[in-house]
């Protein structure tokens, strides 16, 4: 197949078996993961190079099972204890999601849950004067807010802060703003309103800063950055924000609302991280405009998304940067190859995140990015 398939609920997840906190080896994966950090801290002090990475990404825990924080650690350390039998250079880490509303929670809304499905923020406001209007709680007073904070507690406690974790889903701000207004009057407001949509984006951003600083304190030295859909180290840094919405504005509008938003961010965590689903390859000139950016994100085959990136803009717009590009490609052996292919060249930072279906299908894999790699 190389076609998106839409019969099934994520494109990205693997099927695991639930492994009870009390049954799971800490002290295996706790070295498995510490024999990676040396070559970990290689690749992100090189200028080029290519790491491998092979995500478990449990499906229910970033839909309904996202409640259910006992439910999500199980799910999740099934996919650690899996990960070990696949030949990698970056260990996967647990990550305490609880759906995207987290900046929501801030202005006093809070999940709606449609069945068997993810949580869902309904925009509570039309205009961006009624958001700036709304007086903020503090996230982690929030429903939201505890939840994920007492999940990570939780998932410390049970692992006995030995496992790495990351902080959850960060959004970016504009994102996080596209959340806040209904669809319509979201874009209209940023011809509208400009000043009044970068007044509100900043209160987000500060709320972005503040509540990622307070997770990462009560992580400790089990942090991993940049986080969420990213490959993550103890030894890399940034902060990794979704900023899906670039798809739907301009590269100038992306340099006006966003990128300032995602430097100063950044500034707090070591550099930004920029994520988007889609094909984002013609803003990619907005997104390097983002000065201390670190790590880009995007999907490389008709398996991860329906609408992938082409590679060449990627390969050669990253050039020489030292912007690592975090490529996503569900697909086969024959797939990965031909993408890492055409994504390589001397110059280029890159991680292959693969979904191989079998330890024996990732070793081949691993074994001819190597080759790739030398000129083989």
């Amino acid at each position: 197949m190389d076609s998106f398939d839409n019969s099934i609920s994520d494109s990205q997840g693997t099927v695991v078996t639930p492994v009870d906190p009390g049954k799971f080896d800490i002290t295996q994966y706790r070295e498995y993961e510490q024999s990676l950090l040396e070559n970990n801290k290689c690749f992100w002090r090189a200028s080029d190079g290519i790491a491998v990475y092979r995500r478990f990404r449990a499906p229910e825990v970033f839909s309904y099972g996202c409640r259910d924080m006992a439910a999500s650690l199980a799910k999740q350390l099934g996919g650690l204890a899996e990960s070990i039998k696949y030949k990698a250079d970056i260990a996967n880490f647990l990550e305490p999601w609880y759906g995207i509303g987290t900046i929501a929670s801030a202005f006093g809304v809070d999940y709606h849950w449609p069945e068997g499905q993810a949580p869902a923020i309904i925009p509570p406001f039309k205009t961006v004067k009624e958001a700036l209007d709304r007086e903020l709680i503090p996230i982690e007073e929030t429903g939201i807010g505890k939840h994920t904070l007492n999940m990570i507690e939780y998932f410390l406690d049970k692992t006995k802060g030995k496992i790495p974790v990351s902080p959850t889903d960060t959004q970016s701000a504009l994102n996080a703003a596209s959340f806040l207004l209904s669809t319509d009057n979201f874009f209209m407001e940023m011809i509208a309103n400009p000043e009044g949509m970068q007044e509100l984006l900043k209160k987000i951003m500060f709320l972005n800063i503040s509540f990622t600083q307070k997770q990462n304190t009560l992580i400790g030295d089990a942090l991993v950055l940049p986080g969420h859909g990213f490959a993550s180290s103890r030894v890399f840094k940034g902060l990794g924000m979704s900023s899906d919405v670039i798809s739907m504005i301009s590269t100038d509008f992306y340099r006006k609302f966003e990128a300032p938003c995602l430097e100063k961010t950044g500034e707090n965590f070591g550099g930004a991280v920029f994520h988007s689903c889609g094909n984002w390859a013609n803003k990619i000139s907005g997104v390097k405009s983002v000065k201390n950016l670190v790590i880009v994100d995007g999907a490389f085959s008709y398996e991860t998304d329906p609408d992938p990136n082409p590679c060449q803009p990627f390969a050669e717009q990253f050039r020489d940067t030292g912007v690592v590009v975090n490529a996503r490609m569900v697909g086969n052996a024959d797939t990965v190859i031909e993408k890492v292919k055409a994504l390589w060249r001397p110059g280029i930072k890159l991680i292959v995140v693969t979904y191989c279906k079998t330890p024996a299908e990732q070793l081949k894999v691993y074994n001819r990015i190597q080759q790739i790699t030398q000129g083989n």
